[in-house]
């Protein structure tokens, strides 16, 4: 997929309501399935069903669904072929049989605990259910085995129509964090306020979405081939954002004579302009796709660094009351820094 593709106001609404767009896509793809299987007659018709439910259910995006099925039609070849010689085993020999189950589930539990645990437990699954059917009956095991194979395939059919990108999530959804610390940025150090704004359920509530977002880097990832450690470190990045926010804060309305020199301190209200500036120019970005805008922005917020820099050594000797100023400052100069380092990073996500 295109890493730069502009997102239409139509696609924003659309994954902003993902839950509903999910639950509609499998609710459909079980209907139609469901008449699939009868209309063909498939023999042990309910397995595909499962299957179906299994895969898509807990996951909606395209780069979760293609490996986990993949996955999924691996391990029932393997359940299946492992299952079928249990079946041929116990013609002759109940324990032969059942030593050879015993492998094949140490196996399974080995594989468990390695880097593919869901195809590990696929083959313990699926033997299970092949050496379910009666003694020699091959067809039904397999039967079953391949009405697995084909509710794995129905569900990439299903998820492969129009589907949803964890990318373009994650890109929705990191708009929507940066956008929520800029209102809460202008909420707490606006000049117009007389007292220290109650922000911190706020500020929980955005930390809670930062940390939801590390759930889509993997898949994003897949979807772009992008490297993960990129979205790492934005994520970290982000994360830390929140944080010294929350700092800034208290540093802001630590008191009286301190917040009262801050607001009038020119330098920092140009940096707390140019910052809303270098975040609106982010949050356009991530909607558009466009990386340009940041470039300039990225050389502001380093000139925003400097100035602070500039300023912490002119007022070298800290006295008590003056603590919190310098700790605002470098604050201040912090939060230009790592804005500058998401700006980076965000340009390194968009192809040039």
């Amino acid at each position: 997929m295109r890493a730069d593709k502009p997102l239409s106001s139509f696609e924003i609404r659309l994954y902003r309501h993902y839950r509903v767009v999910h639950g509609v896509r499998i609710a459909l793809a079980f209907i139609l399935s469901f008449l699939l299987v009868r209309l063909l007659d498939v023999p042990e018709g309910t397995w595909p069903l499962i299957t179906l439910v299994v895969i898509m259910g807990p996951i909606s995006f395209w780069g979760n669904v293609l490996p986990r099925a993949l996955e999924r039609i691996g391990g029932t070849i393997l359940g299946s072929a492992l299952g079928l010689v249990a079946l041929w085993l116990e013609l002759y020999s109940l324990p032969l049989m059942l030593a050879w189950c015993g492998v094949a589930m140490f196996l399974c539990g080995w594989l468990a605990l390695g880097k593919k645990p869901y195809q590990a437990l696929l083959i313990g699954i699926t033997l299970a259910v092949v050496v379910g059917a009666p003694p020699g009956d091959m067809t039904t095991a397999l039967w079953r085995g391949g009405d697995v194979i084909l509710g794995s395939l129905l569900a990439m059919l299903f998820t492969g129509i129009w589907p949803q990108r964890a990318f373009i999530h994650w890109r929705i959804r990191l708009a929507h964090c940066i956008t929520v610390w800029n209102q809460l940025y202008q909420a707490a150090l606006s000049p117009n306020l007389l007292e220290r704004p109650r922000l911190e359920k706020h500020l929980q509530q955005l930390l809670a979405e930062v940390v939801k977002m590390r759930g889509l880097i993997a898949p994003a990832s897949k979807e772009t081939h992008i490297q993960k450690a990129i979205f790492e470190a934005i994520q970290t990045l982000n994360r830390n954002l929140v944080c010294l926010l929350e700092l800034q804060i208290n540093a802001h309305w630590a008191t009286r004579a301190s917040h009262y020199l801050m607001l009038n301190a020119h330098t920092l209200r140009e940096t707390r302009q140019q910052t809303r500036q270098a975040l609106l120019t982010l949050v356009h970005a991530l909607y558009e796709g466009n990386p340009q805008p940041l470039f300039a922005s990225r050389q502001q917020l380093s000139d925003i660094a400097a100035e602070l820099r500039q300023l912490i050594r002119e007022h070298q000797e800290i006295t008590v009351a003056e603590t919190p100023i310098h700790g605002y400052v470098w604050l201040s100069m912090e939060t230009a820094r790592q804005l500058e380092l998401l700006s980076h990073l965000i340009c390194r996500v968009y192809p040039k």
